[in-house]
């Protein structure tokens, strides 16, 4: 699909690729196929699974810095299925795996303002008004594949937004369409549709294309969407932008994310009495200095990611 295309033309261009995904068969033969300067290396995990998105994400950040971070994972699913973490499938996937990985690899210090973030949307998004409540059904009862895709879709541009407004000394972040793609969820998932235009759909490639150039050249960002190389509008109708905000959809992820990002807590100054004024090469006071100091760095880290904290 275009993961494997992004992948393959990544690592054509002399990238080292950290390709992501549960199948370690299938990541092993992709490393296989890679050709050019770069090499593409196969990280097993399951990314509907935060916990192990949050491990894998602490891995990578121990490993150095990330240039460019891809979110191109996306399933739609018509059956309504629960995570072992108690999330619809869909939701986790698309969505609030995203979330957990950028907030991880920014923890680690693996994302910096050199970094870029590409968000990989769909034409689905252009339907729908961002709806909270849409995002995951609580039952088969509420379900409905098509518009869950179609929120989590819209929800990928809201959040680009609220990653761009961060401010300064944060990764760029950008949002794109890869056109109508034959991929094996379009084959699956809608297979109607499939049909009826398979001889206008395009090539992986040509759906990664944007992907690979937006990486290299990181035009200024703003509002919009990317496609062909090319800004386009967010919003094709009126209504769709009469939906929740970046800012709430962003106080919703944290809410449903089992990985939870508290403040740092300040250390405790010691007492007068603590000091023995022995002249000890560290005194308690030095300790308290060096962990203070420690403090700040993790507090103006932690403030980056929370601006709405004071």
């Amino acid at each position: 699909g275009i993961g494997r295309a992004i992948a393959l033309g990544a690592a054509a261009r002399g990238a080292t690729v950290l390709a992501l995904g549960r199948d370690a068969r299938k990541l092993d033969s992709l490393a296989a196929e890679a050709t050019g300067a770069g090499h593409i290396q196969p990280v097993a995990v399951d990314l509907s699974l935060m916990r192990d998105i949050a491990r894998v994400a602490a891995d990578i950040a121990r490993a150095g810095p990330v240039d460019v971070l891809v979110h191109n994972v996306g399933v739609m699913c018509h059956a309504h299925e629960k995570t072992t973490e108690g999330l619809e499938r869909g939701f986790a996937t698309n969505l609030l795996g995203h979330w957990v990985l950028d907030q991880g690899l920014r923890r680690g210090g693996a994302l910096d303002e050199g970094s870029a973030i590409i968000s990989m949307s769909s034409g689905g998004m252009y339907g729908a008004a961002l709806d909270l409540d849409a995002l995951q059904a609580a039952d088969a009862a509420c379900h409905d594949g098509f518009i869950a895709y179609a929120q989590h879709k819209r929800a990928q541009v809201e959040l680009t937004q609220y990653w761009n407004s961060l401010g300064p000394g944060q990764p760029r972040a950008w949002v794109m369409h890869p056109g109508w793609v034959d991929t094996d969820g379009v084959r699956s998932a809608l297979p109607g549709f499939r049909r009826l235009f398979r001889a206008v759909l395009r090539r992986a490639e040509e759906g990664a294309d944007t992907a690979l150039w937006l990486a290299a050249a990181r035009p200024d960002t703003g509002e919009g969407i990317w496609l062909d190389r090319q800004r386009d509008g967010e919003h094709a109708f009126g209504f769709t932008r009469s939906g929740a905000k970046a800012g709430e959809l962003v106080a919703a992820l944290r809410a449903l994310s089992p990985i939870q990002d508290p403040r740092p807590v300040e250390p405790e100054r010691p007492l007068p009495g603590d000091c023995c004024d022995g002249g000890c090469a560290v005194c308690v006071f030095d300790s308290y200095a060096e962990d203070m100091d420690h403090y700040r760095e993790q507090l103006a880290q932690w403030k980056a990611r929370h601006p709405e904290a004071d």
